[in-house]
Order: structure tokens, then C-alpha cells, then sequence
């Protein structure tokens, strides 16, 4: 056994994301596309409270905590087990999370409360792990997890998993609109697949405009550069997307995209009063649930 398990409980804050570019290549033989992935960590965060326990398990509050499931396929309980077994202990822990960031919305949720649990248990236990080795088991729990854990801006290559951090001159204030469901992350591949089918998809790249729009803060330049492939994919398979686009758009909006795979929208707003406005129009626009309005970059996974 490595280190010593800790008494006091550990909690852990770790944002959710946007993709600012998603660029998507063909389908690979393993399944998995080759992804150009430019992370944007959002100022909406999930918490991880990690305490001893004669067993694991889950337990969760906050925001439609109803569609998660509170057993071992949650990805926070497999970042214990994960743990766990490098260091030859048992993964006896009761994982608690608050939720805030949008449940199957393409914001990374999931993979977020996989970090947070990763950097708590690891707190708790005492296991000291590199950053190295952390962002290894991140990597094998899932293609956002390793965002989740670093934060501010990245253009993750491969599933997206390999991250270059990027420099970000400024602040980028968002508005988002969380839809009535999920969207299932496969089926929307699965989606992007279908559409594609027989055409010649190019090798994903990361656009220079848009790394320098990042670089240089400019917000009016960075929503000339947005873009996801994965969204006509979304709006097929979600077509009602296409009106809470609309809505954000003709409120102010600076631009609008899905969010990864949906199906939150984003919307890129100039500053924190156009946000305000946006969110309103949104709301009363009938096409989503709720807003929320968020600034990027944030810090990563933190043990608070």
C-alpha cells in the first residue's frame, strides 16, 4: 500500500468545457475518430467529495442528478478503481458529486466528475501520483477526462486525449441553453458516420485563425472561427437545436454552436451584459430548458 489514508474528507471543483473547434476525422479502425479538439474550460463546475469508507459508492445532488447512475459504470467510481489498483489497495470510498455542469449535454459532465474523483481519491489516499500518471489514467477512462483534469485551453489530438496547452489573451463570456434530454455521444458518431458516409473526410487540423483569435482574446475573431463537425450530426438527430440556435443568434449572439456532441448550445457573447441579455432572450424564447451563463478559461481539477 502507498501513503496513508487521510480522515477528513476531500473535495475536489472541476469545470465543464466547451469545444471552440471540433474537427473530426473518419472513422478509425478501432471505432474512434482522429480528433483536432480545441478545449475551452467554462467557469460551470462539478464538485467531488471524497471520503473514507468500508466500500466505494456514489451518491450525487444538484442538476437532473436522476440521469447518472450511482453505481460502478459511473466514470468518478472506475477513476477510483483505476487508482486503486496502480497503488494495490482497495478502493473503499464514498464519492459524492455536485452537480452543476449540464447532465448529457455535451459539456463534459461525466468526465469531469471522473477527474475530480481521480485528484481526490488521490488526495485522500495519499498515493502521490505524478501528473503524468494521472493524466494516463485519465486517458484511459475516456477522451474528455484529461481536459477535465488540466483546464484552461488545450487542442487535444488523437480521441482528444492528447493535449498541447494553448495561451488565451483574454476573457471569452458565454451563454449556454441546456436541452429537455441527451444526446447519446455514439449515436451522434454514429450520426457524423452516416452523413459522411462515401465522402472523402479531410485529416482534422486545428485552424490557425482560431488559435490566434484564443491567443489574442479577440471574441469577434474567435466566433468567425467557431466550428464542430459533429453539429450537423446533432441537428439531425435533434432538429428542435436548430430554433434555440436561432434564438441565441438573433438576440445578440457574437456565434452559435452545439456543444461537442449536444445537446447544450453555445453562444459567444462580447461581454458580461450581452450575456445577460442573451440568457433573457433565450429563456423566453421558449426553445430550451435553461441558461447559463459562464466565462472560460477556468482552472482545472482543484482540490478545494
Amino acid at each position: 500500500m502507498t501513503g496513508t489514508t487521510a480522515t477528513t474528507p476531500v473535495t475536489v471543483r472541476v469545470p465543464a468545457k466547451v469545444n471552440v473547434q471540433l474537427a473530426v476525422g473518419a472513422a478509425r479502425p478501432d471505432g474512434f475518430h482522429d480528433l483536432a479538439n480545441v478545449f475551452l474550460a467554462v467557469g460551470l463546475y462539478d464538485e467531488v467529495t471524497a471520503t473514507p469508507a468500508d466500500t466505494l459508492r456514489i451518491t450525487a445532488e444538484g442538476h437532473d442528478v436522476d440521469q447518472i447512475p450511482l453505481d460502478r459504470t459511473n466514470l468518478a467510481a472506475r477513476a477510483a478503481e483505476l487508482l486503486a489498483a496502480r497503488h494495490g489497495i482497495e478502493p473503499n470510498v464514498h464519492l459524492h458529486i455536485t452537480k452543476d455542469i449540464p447532465v448529457a449535454g455535451g459539456m463534459a459532465g461525466g468526465s469531469a466528475d471522473a477527474a475530480g474523483a481521480l485528484l481526490a481519491c488521490d488526495t485522500l489516499w495519499s498515493t502521490r501520483s505524478s501528473r503524468s500518471e494521472l493524466l494516463d489514467i485519465c486517458a484511459e477512462l475516456g477522451s474528455d477526462v484529461p481536459f477535465s483534469l488540466v483546464g484552461g485551453a488545450a487542442l487535444g489530438r488523437g480521441r482528444g486525449e492528447l493535449l498541447t496547452p494553448l495561451p488565451v489573451g483574454g476573457t471569452f463570456h458565454w451563454v449556454f441553453a441546456v436541452a429537455d434530454g441527451g444526446l447519446s455521444t455514439p449515436a451522434v458518431y454514429g450520426e457524423f458516420d452516416r452523413l459522411t458516409a462515401g465522402t472523402d473526410v479531410p485529416e482534422p487540423e486545428a485552424a490557425p485563425e482560431l488559435l490566434a483569435a484564443l491567443e489574442s482574446g479577440d471574441a469577434t475573431a474567435l466566433a468567425g472561427a467557431l466550428v464542430n463537425d459533429l453539429q450537423p450530426a446533432a441537428l439531425s438527430l435533434r432538429p428542435s437545436l436548430s430554433a434555440t440556435l436561432a434564438a441565441g443568434t438573433a438576440a445578440g449572439a457574437l456565434a452559435a454552436l452545439v456543444s461537442g456532441s449536444g445537446p447544450t448550445t453555445a453562444f459567444l457573447v462580447k461581454d458580461a451584459e450581452s450575456a445577460q441579455q442573451v440568457a433573457a432572450a433565450l429563456l423566453a424564447s421558449g426553445t430550451c430548458r435553461q441558461v447559463r451563463v459562464a466565462d472560460s478559461p477556468a482552472v482545472g481539477a482543484v482540490v478545494v
